[in-house]
C-alpha cells in the first residue's frame, strides 16, 4: 500500500496564526505555494470550499497552469449546480490539468454555513442528495449513451456529455463526514475516505465503520483512507513542543483580535468537530504526540490537531496510522509556505522510506506464509 501526500493551497496567506494577508485572490501567493508543494514532492494539494471563498474551479485551473506534476484535490459541495454541469466542469478541468484532478465531496455539516448559500436542507437530507448527485455525476462521466434519471432531487432527460475525464473510469472521489449518513454514502461512492486527525483508536473505529458500509456494495477493499493533520516538526523534540506552545500563544492573539476568523462562535454541530473536541477533552496530548491545543482553542474549526516532534518521531506516529490502513496524509502547517518546504525536505522522504520498508517486510512475510 503506497503512500500519498496532500498539501493545501489557499486563495491568500492565512492560518490560525496569520490574519489574512493581501487581496482575497492573490495569484502570486497561490502560485508560490503550489510550486513549493510540487518542489517538495507532494502528490496533490487541496483547494478548499466555503460559502465565502473564491471560486475553487478557477483557482484549481490556475494551479494546474502554474505546475507540471502536482495533482489537485478540489473540494466541491453538491446542491448548488446541476450534477450534469458539475460532471462536465470537473471533466474539463481534468483535461486542462492533464489528468491531475480529483474531487473532494463535502455535503456540509453546518446548517448556518449552508444557509448562507441558500441551502435549507437538513443534515441527513443533504447526504441523501449527495448520494443521488454522485449517481448522476458518475453516469455522466461514464455513460456512452444518453440517459434519463428520475430521483428525489434531480430529474434528467436524454443527457449525454461530450466531455469525459482523462482518468478512467473517472476522477478519484474523496469523501468525508463522521455521521452515520455520511458513512453510508462513503461506502457506496468514495474512492478515498477522509478523516480528521483523531486518536489511533478512533481512526481504527472509523475505518471499520466505512469498510462495513462499503462491504454492502462489494467495495470493502476498493476504498482507501486519508488522515488530515497539522505536523509541527523541529530538530529536537523539546524545540518542537516549544514551537507548538508558541503557535498556541500566537493563535490566541489572533482569536482575540478577530474571533470570527478561526474560532466557531458556538459549539460545533457537525460530528467530526465534536469528535475532535472529545479527543481534546482527554488532554492536551493524546496517544504519544497528537496535540489538541489548537482544536480546543478554535472549537475544532476544521483540520486542527497536530503531531509534534522531530521528523523521525512524527514519521513513527504516521506509520502507526499507516498500519491501521491510512495511505494518504493531508498535511498543512501553520506557516503555510515555509512548512510546505520543510515537510518536503525533512518529513516526506522519511515517511516514504518507512512505508517502503513496511511494504518490503509485508511482501517477505507473505512469501514466507505461501511457502510455509
Amino acid at each position: 500500500m503506497s503512500v500519498e501526500f496532500i498539501g493545501y493551497v489557499s486563495h491568500q496567506e492565512s492560518s490560525e496564526i496569520h490574519l489574512p494577508q493581501g487581496p482575497a485572490v492573490n495569484p502570486p501567493y497561490i502560485a508560490a505555494v503550489a510550486q513549493a508543494h510540487e518542489y517538495g514532492g507532494f502528490d496533490r494539494v487541496l483547494i478548499a470550499h466555503s460559502s465565502a471563498s473564491p471560486d475553487g474551479f478557477q483557482i484549481a485551473s490556475f494551479v494546474a497552469q502554474q505546475t507540471k506534476r502536482l495533482g489537485i484535490l478540489l473540494a466541491h459541495r453538491p446542491g448548488f449546480v446541476a450534477p450534469t454541469l458539475a460532471a462536465r466542469q470537473l471533466a474539463t478541468l481534468d483535461h486542462f490539468s492533464a489528468g491531475r484532478t480529483a474531487v473532494h465531496i463535502i455535503s456540509g455539516g453546518d446548517n448556518t454555513e449552508q444557509q448562507r448559500d441558500g441551502d435549507f436542507l437538513e443534515h441527513d437530507d443533504r447526504y441523501k442528495r449527495t448520494d443521488e448527485y454522485l449517481d448522476v455525476v458518475k453516469q455522466s462521466w461514464t455513460s456512452e449513451k444518453p440517459f434519463d434519471h428520475d430521483g428525489e432531487f434531480y430529474k434528467v432527460r436524454g443527457h449525454r456529455s461530450l466531455i469525459r475525464p482523462v482518468q478512467k473510469p473517472h476522477l478519484p472521489v474523496y469523501f468525508g463526514g463522521s455521521s452515520e449518513a455520511a458513512i453510508q454514502v462513503a461506502g457506496k461512492h468514495a474512492d478515498v475516505f477522509a478523516l480528521w486527525g483523531e486518536s489511533l483508536a478512533q481512526v481504527a473505529e472509523t475505518i471499520e465503520r466505512v469498510r462495513a458500509a462499503a462491504r454492502v456494495h462489494g467495495r470493502e477493499h476498493a476504498i482507501r483512507f486519508s488522515l488530515s493533520l497539522r505536523p509541527i516538526i523541529a530538530a529536537t523534540e523539546d524545540a518542537a513542543w516549544a514551537r507548538a506552545e508558541s503557535i498556541l500563544e500566537r493563535a490566541k492573539q489572533v482569536v482575540t483580535s478577530n474571533p470570527n476568523f478561526t474560532r466557531r462562535p458556538s459549539e460545533p454541530k457537525n460530528i467530526g468537530s465534536q469528535r475532535l473536541l472529545a479527543e481534546a477533552a482527554k488532554g492536551t496530548v493524546v496517544d504519544k504526540r497528537l496535540w489538541t491545543g489548537i482544536a480546543a482553542l478554535t472549537k475544532a474549526a476544521g483540520n486542527s490537531t497536530s503531531l509534534v516532534g522531530t521528523p523521525a518521531q512524527v514519521t513513527e506516529a504516521l506509520i502507526e496510522y499507516y498500519r491501521l490502513g491510512i495511505s494518504t496524509f493531508l498535511i498543512r502547517g501553520f506557516d503555510p509556505l515555509e512548512d510546505a518546504l520543510a515537510y518536503g525536505r525533512d518529513l516526506l522522504p522519511l515517511v516514504r522510506a518507512a512505508v517502503a520498508k513496511e511494504e518490503s517486510a509485508g511482501a517477505v512475510e507473505e512469501r514466507e506464509t505461501v511457502h510455509a
